[in-house]
C-alpha cells in the first residue's frame, strides 16, 4: 500500500510538471531519444527524398522568387531617370589624359596601317607589270587571277596592309568588260582616294579636341593651316594673308556641312562633301593647264580668297570691319534689289551688341555665308538661303502676290537700264509654268529644288542681271556655241 501510495506521490508530481510542460495527455520524450526525427528533416530539408512533384514545387517557388526580387529592383530603380548624359571630363584630370592618350595611340596605330607615297608607286608599278594590254582599246587591265596574283606580290613587297584592297568584293565594285577583266586605273585611283580620305580623318580627328567627331571653325581652320604646305597652288600665300585664307576656306566647309548652324561640321560629312574634293584639285601643279577662269571658280584658290577679301574691303566704306545695308547694296554693280538685301538682313544678319542693340549690320563671316549663297544657288544648301529671303511672311511658301512683290523691284531697275517695257503678270505666269508647284496656289522649298531651276527663278526675282541672262538665254546659249567651236 505504501508503495502505491508514494508511487502515486510521485505519479502525482510527476503530472503536475508534466502538465506544466505540454498539454494534458501528450507527453514528448526528450530529443536524444529520437534521433530518427533529426535524420528525417535533414533528409526532407536537401530535397533529395522528395518526389518529382515536389521538387518541381521547390523549383518554382525558388522562380518565382527570383521573378519577385527583379520586379522590386526594377521598381526601385524607376524611381530615377537613367543617365544619358556623361560629364566630360575636367581638363588636366588623370582621366582626360588617359583619354588623350588612348586617342593619340590608336590614330598612330591607325596611321600606321596606311600606304605611303613610296606604297603607292611601288603597288603602281606592280599592277602595270602585271597586267594584259585591251588589244581593242589599249587599256591596261586585269582579270580575277591576275589580281590575286597582284595582291601576292604587292604583299610580299610592301606588307600586309595592302592586302585589305585585294579583296574580292572590292574586284566587284569595278566595271568588267566582256572577257571579266577590269582597268587597273580606276583601281589604282579608289586605292588613292580610299588612303588620301583615311589619311584626312585621322587629321581631323586629331584637332577634334572633345572627341564627340565634329569640327569647331578653329578646328577646321587648323586643318587647312596644315594642308597649306602641301597644296602646290597655295606653297607661295603671302604669311600675312594666311589666317584670313583660313577664314574663308573654313567657311566653305560650314556653309554646306552645318545646314542647321549650330557652329560645328561632322567630319564624316566633311569627308564626304565636294568641298574637300574642290579643296585637294589644289594638288596639281601651277605649271599644268590651269586657266584663270578656272582658278577664279574654286573658292579655295588663292586668286578666289583675295578677290573676296578685295570685294568686301571695297564695300567697307567707314573701314570699321562690318557692312550695313547702304553698303552691301553696291554689291554685284547694284544689281540686287533692295528688298532682298532688306531680307537679307531680317534673316541671316544678327543684331549688333553695340549701337544700342538696333543697328544691324554684316560680318565678314556672314558675308561670306552670302556670297556663297549667290554663287551656288543651284545647290540645296543656296537655295535654302535664297529661300528664307523669298519667303516675306515666313510661312513656308511663295504665293502669286510675294512673286509681284519681289519681281517689282527688279521690273523698276530693268526699266532704269533703258530696256523693254514688260508685263509682271507674265513673268510671274512664267515663273508658275517653270516651276509647276504641287499646290497650284503656292511655291515651297521643294518644289524648287524638284524643278531643278530654282536657282534660275530665285536670280530672277532678287537681280536684274539674272533676269537679263534668263531673258536672252537663247542668244547667250548660242554665244557659248561659236566659242567653243572656235577653240
Amino acid at each position: 500500500m505504501s508503495t502505491a501510495s508514494g508511487d502515486g506521490a510521485d505519479a502525482g508530481g510527476d503530472g503536475a510538471s508534466s502538465a506544466a510542460a505540454a498539454p494534458a495527455g501528450r507527453r514528448i520524450p526528450p530529443a536524444s531519444s529520437m534521433p530518427w526525427v533529426r535524420n528525417l528533416r535533414r533528409f526532407v530539408g536537401s530535397g533529395s527524398g522528395l518526389g518529382s512533384e515536389a521538387l518541381m514545387e521547390l523549383e518554382t517557388k525558388r522562380i518565382l522568387l527570383e521573378i519577385f526580387k527583379e520586379r522590386q529592383r526594377k521598381s526601385a530603380e524607376a524611381g530615377s531617370i537613367p543617365s544619358f548624359y556623361k560629364k566630360k571630363p575636367e581638363e588636366g584630370s588623370i582621366s582626360s589624359r588617359v583619354q588623350r592618350l588612348a586617342k593619340y595611340r590608336f590614330l598612330k596605330k591607325q596611321s600606321e596601317l596606311l600606304l605611303n607615297a613610296d606604297d603607292l608607286d611601288a603597288m603602281w608599278v606592280c599592277l602595270r607589270e602585271n597586267c594584259v594590254i585591251d588589244d581593242a582599246t589599249g587599256a591596261e587591265k586585269m582579270n580575277y587571277e591576275d589580281f590575286c596574283h597582284i595582291a601576292t606580290v604587292c604583299t610580299e613587297q610592301i606588307g600586309q596592309k595592302c592586302k585589305r584592297f585585294f579583296s574580292p568584293s572590292n574586284f566587284m565594285k569595278f566595271e568588267k568588260d566582256d572577257s571579266g577583266r577590269i582597268a587597273i586605273l580606276p583601281f589604282y585611283l579608289y586605292v588613292m582616294r580610299t588612303v588620301s580620305l583615311t589619311q584626312a580623318r585621322i587629321d581631323m580627328s586629331e584637332l577634334d579636341e572633345d572627341s564627340d567627331g565634329f569640327l569647331q571653325p578653329h578646328e577646321m581652320e587648323s586643318y587647312i593651316r596644315g594642308l597649306i604646305p602641301n597644296l602646290a597652288q597655295l606653297r607661295d600665300m603671302p604669311t600675312q594673308f594666311v589666317q584670313m585664307y583660313c577664314r574663308i576656306a573654313a567657311r566653305k566647309f560650314f556653309f554646306f556641312c552645318d545646314p542647321h548652324r549650330r557652329g560645328k561640321a561632322c567630319i564624316k560629312k566633311v569627308l564626304l562633301s565636294n568641298c574637300l574634293q574642290e579643296l585637294m584639285e589644289l594638288h596639281q601643279e601651277s605649271e599644268e593647264e590651269v586657266t584663270d577662269t578656272e582658278q577664279a571658280e574654286n573658292w579655295f584658290s588663292l586668286t578666289s580668297a583675295q578677290r573676296i577679301c578685295d570685294m568686301f574691303l571695297a564695300l567697307d566704306k567707314d573701314q570699321n570691319g562690318t557692312l550695313s545695308k547702304q553698303e552691301l547694296k553696291e554689291y554685284a554693280d547694284g544689281t540686287l534689289t533692295e528688298i532682298f538685301i532688306e531680307r537679307v538682313f531680317d534673316e541671316h544678319v544678327r543684331r549688333s551688341k553695340v549701337g544700342g542693340g538696333n543697328s544691324r549690320e554684316m560680318d565678314f563671316e556672314s558675308f561670306l555665308d552670302f556670297v556663297l549663297a549667290l554663287e551656288n544657288k543651284d545647290t540645296a544648301e543656296g537655295l535654302t538661303y535664297l529661300f528664307r529671303c523669298l519667303d516675306l511672311n515666313g510661312r513656308g511658301f511663295l504665293t502669286t502676290a510675294d512673286i509681284h512683290t519681289l519681281f517689282r523691284d527688279v521690273h523698276q531697275k530693268w526699266i532704269e537700264g533703258g530696256n523693254y517695257e514688260l508685263c509682271i503678270e507674265d513673268v510671274r505666269d512664267e515663273i508658275w509654268d517653270m516651276v509647276k508647284p504641287a499646290d497650284p496656289l503656292r511655291i515651297s522649298l521643294s518644289d524648287l529644288l524638284s524643278c531643278k531651276q530654282g536657282g534660275t527663278i530665285a536670280s530672277m526675282l532678287i537681280d536684274v542681271r539674272g533676269f537679263w541672262a534668263h531673258d536672252n538665254r537663247e542668244n547667250l546659249l548660242q554665244e557659248e556655241e561659236e566659242q567653243v567651236e572656235e577653240a
